[in-house]
């Protein structure tokens, strides 16, 4: 399972229609789910970032396809960053050092 964090921000568009955030939250999980993904948390937060995401997928490809459609609505802008747990670090470091 691939895990995804993304950093969030509105779009002029996207700000504009602020009270519909929740409801296009509520289609973003919809939408993962179609293509194979799993929305685990979504927080709005005030500074620099509108909202984080947390997006579960079988692969990189599949999270890559959820966070590409959801830009492409045009209400937000993601700098997303792949995250491992524990478990694959370990496996990580395994690999690194032989």
């Amino acid at each position: 399972m691939a895990t995804f964090i993304s950093l969030v921000s509105w779009t002029d568009q996207g700000v504009r229609d602020y009270q519909d955030t929740t409801a296009r939250a509520r289609a973003f999980a919809a939408a993962a789910e179609a293509l194979g993904a799993k929305l685990r948390e979504m927080y709005w937060t005030v500074g620099p970032y509108d909202m984080v995401v947390v997006v579960d997928a079988p692969d990189d490809e599949t999270a890559t396809a959820v966070l590409l459609q959801v830009s492409g609505v045009g209400n937000v802008r993601t700098v997303s960053m792949r995250a491992y747990d524990a478990a694959e670090m370990d496996a990580i470091i395994a690999k690194a050092t032989g």
